[in-house]
């Protein structure tokens, strides 16, 4: 009896959490954003953030985050990837408008994994991570789809 007990009581976790809702994950990565612009991190701040300071208030929050870089593409790189940018191409600095992509083919990324755990994803703002721009000779051909920016990168 004691070890059917036991039995049963090891599938009550699974039981417990088997249908559970998977959670929504948002990452929010804004340029030049300090500790304090934000309501619900300083509440004496100047500017009224009631989005994002319900989101803190019902989500989770990163109090203890730092960037493994100051300038924008290698801080994008990190987070997507998981990686330091120094052990792509890029060595220093950022990419302009017309860089190749940055993050190589069949790197797992962050919402490639996502996806493949059932996630939906999306990408809305600033890329800054290159593109594969389609030319003309030695110009751009606007009039062709841009390959290799998030949607290829798994959002």
């Amino acid at each position: 009896m004691k070890s059917l007990l036991l039995l049963l009581c090891s599938f009550v976790p699974v039981i417990a959490f088997g249908d559970r809702a998977k959670p929504n994950v948002v990452y929010i990565l804004a340029d030049d954003l300090g500790y304090g612009d934000l309501k619900s991190m300083n509440p004496e701040g100047k500017i009224k953030t009631p989005g994002s300071d319900q989101m803190a208030k019902e989500g989770m929050v990163f109090t203890d985050a730092h960037s493994n870089s100051a300038v924008c593409t290698p801080t994008r790189y990190g987070v997507l990837t998981g990686r330091y940018a120094f052990r792509s191409r890029m060595k220093k600095g950022v990419l302009n408008g017309y860089s190749t992509y940055l993050i190589e083919n069949g790197r797992m990324t962050v919402p490639s994994f996502l996806q493949n755990q059932g996630y939906h994803t999306a990408f809305i703002g600033k890329w800054h991570l290159g593109w594969d721009w389609a030319k003309n000779g030695e110009k751009f051909d606007y009039s062709k789809p841009v390959q290799n920016g998030p949607k290829e990168k798994g959002f």
